[in-house]
């Protein structure tokens, strides 16, 4: 066991120091920072634009670069977070709560090296998980037949969308919406169109990068243009962001705490980084013993949601590279990316491209060590890029977004499809409609539905078979009570009507 440990080890580590790999984890991570320090942009629509980039890549340095991105804008988010208590990413937004009054008391140099040492602790943690636990999952879904795997895939997206913020009903809804696109185009095994409507365009389906990009990176733009603001920027050296040893003291143990539960939200689908770091600094209130502290400064409560949404950022790979359930938008990405090369996501990739597997895991040490070097000693750079105007900054976004459509596959009629969904996903945020489950529902439909009808095939037309097979049974239950959980929990947080008071109803004598 320990041999072959160590032989994946040492293919993970040829693959990801490749020249070609080592430049794309380079890449990746430093747009990673660049797009979490600027307010408003976000690695998802970032991600979006560079998603045709990966049609012309090698699969392994695509979804390094993509996940360079992703974990790295979590170090970025931080930065406007603590200067100008405006959060770069949404994960970063409890930062802001002690981030930006240590900023104001001088101390924004130890906010930054502290959330920095804070989130390379918790992505460790993360990829060390990844590593123990791959083998034994996959063992574990090798025995998977196709009704866990729709099962699976059921309890995923109603975890997605009940977990994740705002409302459930919602949510589900959005999910429908993405798996009803998903099967748009042939039928792969009849041969015959479905929801055509009799456009030619429409035969291959919609397209996933102009799916995600309208609903990631025009929406996100136009969402976010009118943030746009002049801040002042204080200067920060790196003699400014020496902690002192009060400091450290505060900050190992939210740092394994923060780390422990990111790790656990990091694996259950749709719980995301904003929700641990939230939590995460609640416990440390909860167990501070000066919780007046917090608000004001503490120290700990910048370090603990840092490190937690880092555990998380690297823990998510886990069920998307492993069991091929993508647990957020993000990840449905990455799958996206496995699937476009012709790669089955989940245990069999381990097994038959193990060089694949283990050489992105290993860029991922690789990337958090680069993000170290490029959040401290060059901090100054990335501090100086919340002077850009935003003016110039989001029409350039918009432009590249176009470009990067329409070279896929030639087509206008992506162009004109981006423009679609961009409203599409302006309107569901306007109106409070989640978009990520959208994107899950579009991944996985196609997925399920290849899945479920394999278990029809097997059982001869039973649907008896979900619940005959115990793993199967076990997904089912547990998405049944995680969708009546959240029905209850409508229903308990419901708005009662309002009624006037008796002293407002007139009564009339004789009446």
């Amino acid at each position: 066991m320990l041999g072959e440990f160590s032989t994946n080890i040492a293919l993970g580590l040829s693959t990801a120091f490749s020249i070609e790999n080592l430049l794309y984890c380079v890449l990746g991570v430093t747009l990673g920072t660049f797009v979490g320090v600027i307010p408003g942009i976000g690695a998802l629509a970032t991600m979006s634009m560079l998603f045709p980039i990966t049609f012309y890549l090698d699969p392994t340095s695509a979804i390094i670069m993509l996940a360079g991105i992703w974990y790295g804008s979590s170090y970025g988010g931080s930065i406007a977070s603590i200067l100008l208590n405006l959060p770069g990413t949404p994960s970063s937004a409890v930062a802001c709560l002690d981030g930006y009054p240590m900023a104001r008391q001088g101390r924004a140099g130890i906010a930054l090296f502290m959330t920095t040492m804070g989130s390379f602790f918790g992505a460790s943690v993360g990829i060390l998980l990844m590593m123990t636990f791959a083998q034994p999952l996959v063992a574990l879904a090798l025995s998977f037949g196709p009704s866990e795997y729709f099962s699976l895939m059921v309890l995923g997206l109603i975890a997605a969308s009940v977990i994740s913020d705002g409302s459930a009903l919602k949510a589900i809804a959005m999910v429908l919406m993405g798996i009803l696109l998903g099967v748009v185009g042939l039928d792969v095994q009849t041969g015959q169109t479905r929801f055509t409507f009799g456009m030619i365009n429409l035969i291959d389906g919609i397209s996933l990068v102009a799916l995600a990009m309208g609903l990631f990176g025009i929406a996100e733009v136009t969402s976010s243009v009118r943030q746009a603001t002049g801040t002042l920027i204080q200067h920060i050296t790196l003699k400014s962001m020496i902690p002192t040893r009060d400091d450290v003291r505060r900050s190992w143990m939210p740092m394994v705490r923060g780390s422990t539960l990111g790790s656990f939200f990091g694996i259950m689908p749709g719980v995301g980084p904003t929700v641990a770091s939230f939590i995460s600094y609640a416990i440390e209130k909860r167990v501070a013993k000066e919780p007046e502290r917090f608000g004001k400064g503490a120290i700990e409560g910048v370090v603990a949601p840092e490190t937690a949404n880092n555990a998380t950022d690297q823990a998510a790979f886990i069920p998307t590279l492993v069991l091929g359930i993508p647990g957020s938008a993000t990840m449905a990405l990455i799958l996206g990316v496995l699937i476009i090369h012709g790669i089955t996501p989940g245990p069999s990739m381990i097994t038959d491209r193990p060089e694949m597997f283990w050489g992105v895991v290993m860029s991922f040490w690789i990337g958090n060590v680069l993000l170290l070097v490029l959040n401290i000693p060059m901090i100054g750079i990335w501090v100086r890029l919340l002077t850009i105007p935003y003016h110039y900054l989001y029409p350039a976004i918009i432009v590249f977004i176009c470009i990067g459509v329409y070279s896929v596959n030639g087509s206008a009629f992506d162009v004109f499809l981006i423009i679609i969904f961009g409203v599409v996903g302006y309107g569901a945020r306007t109106l409070g409609f989640p978009v990520a489950p959208m994107l899950l529902g579009f991944v996985l439909g196609p997925l399920m539905e290849q899945q479920f009808r394999r278990t029809m095939l097997m059982s001869r037309g039973s649907f008896d078979v979900f619940m005959t097979r115990p793993m199967s049974a076990t997904f089912i239950i547990l998405a049944a009570l995680l969708l009546a959980w959240s029905i209850w929990a409508a229903y308990r947080h419901r708005t009662p009507i309002k009624r006037p008071p008796n002293s407002a109803i007139k009564t009339v004598d004789g009446d």
